[in-house]
């Protein structure tokens, strides 16, 4: 591919990304590296991460406020799929990869780089979602991976940095692992490697534990517009208030917490605690305003391709083909997905409680009830389960024979 002469990396003001920068210099021989540092409604103090990356190097350090498209163009896509990889994980790492690797194309089309970067290593997911996309959206372009190929320690990429001014971490090293963004926390690393062994509450941020959740129960109303959360408890939000919103009072009540062992894309498998208070609850509640709304074969017919979708976003494949057919499928089916659900909220449980749409429900109850009022015609079902079991008498009478 020949020698990068501008590379746009992605960066976090970690050790590994910030030592990125002075390597590609020095020993890949890139000239000039951008940095730059997505903010995803994480809580971080951004402008000391735009100085750190000019201190080791960069020339220019971008800031880039992605909360909005975050939650409008990925989360909200993701609730209408009902995304749960391998049923229960919400994707909310999974999920900011393709954004943060949209705008590092769109940076170097800005300033003519030749190359993009990313810090990941060869055996986590983001490496693989990161390129996917990068090559999706801009084939042109290299794509730099030092931390992958360097072969350091954490103690010789600390070294290494020393070298060449980055300062090593001032406080103990966290054994633990942690990637947060507004939709949740994914941790991971350190005693948690061993998947018998519990998760200290420590690592726990965005929901309290069961025993300190409140003793009385809380019930939720979310309003929903076309498969798109608007509202809680009737009141309208806007797509970011309302992810903060649901995060606090589901987090609030000891629910979103997920203890897993997920089959990663490179083939290993590993486990994952994950904190996902709002995105969980937004999930369930729009599952079962789909029961209400959807048709049968829809609904089945969804069922199954949620879980293609899911796979697709987890393995890095936003940008492809299928997920693209996937999407306008989704698309057609939330068309009547209009209502709201109640949920109670209640020591890390959440509970349906009701659901109710006043233009697109499929619940008729004259037809479903066993009052007098019932308009079900009871003489047809003789008929039809002649219909109905016919190719299973046929078979078990050739058996017979």
């Amino acid at each position: 591919m020949g020698r990068a002469k501008k590379a746009v990396l992605a960066y976090s003001g970690g050790v590994d990304t910030s030592v990125c920068i002075p390597y590609l210099m020095q020993e890949w021989g890139v000239e000039e590296v951008i940095t730059f540092a997505a903010d995803l409604g994480q809580g971080d103090e951004l402008e000391p991460i735009r100085q750190k990356a000019l201190d080791s190097g960069a020339s220019q350090s971008i800031v880039g406020d992605l909360i909005e498209p975050f939650i409008t163009e990925f989360a909200f896509p993701a609730i209408r799929a009902n995304a749960l990889y391998e049923g229960r994980y919400p994707l909310s790492t999974a999920l900011a990869r393709p954004l943060i690797a949209r705008r590092l194309v769109e940076i170097a089309r800005e300033v003519g780089a030749d190359a993009v970067a990313h810090g990941c290593t060869g055996k986590g997911n983001d490496q693989v979602r990161f390129d996917v996309a990068i090559g999706a959206l801009a084939p042109d372009l290299k794509v730099l991976t030092p931390a992958r190929e360097w072969g350091m320690s954490r103690e010789e990429t600390i070294a290494y940095g020393e070298r060449c001014g980055i300062p090593s971490p001032v406080s103990k090293k966290s054994p633990y692992s942690i990637d947060l963004n507004l939709l949740g926390r994914s941790i991971e690393a350190g005693p948690l490697e061993d998947p018998n062994v519990e998760p200290p509450e420590e690592i726990y941020a965005m929901t309290v534990s069961v025993d300190a959740a409140p003793a009385a129960p809380q019930i939720v109303e979310i309003g929903f517009e076309q498969g798109n959360p608007v509202s809680l408890d009737g009141v309208r939000l806007d797509p970011v208030s309302l992810i903060r919103q649901a995060n606090a009072l589901a987090g609030g009540h000891g629910f979103g917490r997920l203890d897993m062992v997920e089959n990663r894309v490179v083939g290993i498998k590993s486990r994952e605690i994950y904190e996902t208070p709002g995105l969980l609850l937004l999930i369930k509640a729009h599952q079962e305003l789909e029961s209400l709304t959807l048709a049968a074969d829809v609904l089945r017919t969804k069922r199954q391709l949620e879980q293609q979708w899911a796979d697709l976003v987890y393995q890095g494949l936003w940008y492809g083909p299928l997920k693209e057919a996937l999407d306008g499928f989704i698309e057609r089916t939330q068309q009547s997905v209009n209502g709201s659900v109640r949920i109670k909220l209640h020591k890390g449980n959440a509970t349906v409680v009701g659901r109710s749409s006043a233009t697109n429900s499929l619940y008729v109850p004259t037809m479903a009830t066993y009052d007098a009022g019932d308009q079900f015609d009871h003489r047809a079902a003789e008929g039809f389960i002649y219909v109905w079991g016919l190719p299973t008498r046929l078979w078990a009478a050739s058996r017979r024979r």
